[in-house]
């Protein structure tokens, strides 16, 4: 889906069409003896998020009509708050193929969209158009990179999180 961000996002490609990236893109060599390119995948996160966003899109339409609002009333910008999860998926094994050999364990970065407010002209107090009712649910739950890699191996966490905390801090920056 195409978007743009104003001012345009530090250190970000402006290219919006990005699929899924290597988690270690840049890295030369491999992380612990493990070839780089089998360690980890992943979504741009502002890539990611407005996906999200647009898949959300009917409840998105929905919020704003049970306020007896439309979307020109959006005018000034919304707000959208994540719930970010890290967690261990335990032992994966298991091989299929004969591809090359994998640290034994899995970890998922995800992110939830809690809710999503706007502040209508005028207003002085933010209109929530979005709540997520079930939070902790597999299906409201949105994979942003999968790593095989040890939940405990932090040096390895932050080189592949590394790029995805700074997409987060650009966005904060960002409308």
């Amino acid at each position: 889906h195409q978007f743009e961000w104003q001012p345009a996002l530090k250190n970000v490609s402006t290219s919006w069409d990005v699929g899924i990236i290597d988690g270690l893109s840049g890295w030369t060599s491999s992380v612990d003896d493990v070839p780089a390119d089998t360690i980890a995948r992943r979504f741009r996160y502002d890539v990611a998020l407005v996906s999200a966003l647009k898949d959300l899109e009917e409840d998105i339409m929905e919020g704003l009509r049970e306020r007896g609002l439309d979307d020109s009333t959006c005018t000034s910008g919304f707000t959208v708050v994540v719930k970010e999860s890290c967690d261990g998926m335990g032992d994966v094994s298991e091989k299929h193929g004969s591809g090359p050999a994998v640290p034994e364990k899995a970890v998922r970065f995800s992110f939830t969209i809690m809710s999503i407010s706007i502040r209508a002209e005028g207003e002085e107090d933010a209109i929530t158009i979005f709540q997520e009712q079930k939070p902790n649910s597999e299906l409201s739950c949105r994979p942003l990179c999968l790593m095989f890699v040890d939940e405990s191996d932090h040096e390895t966490l932050t080189a592949i999180l590394g790029p995805v905390v700074a997409e987060r801090k650009a966005m904060l920056e960002s409308r």
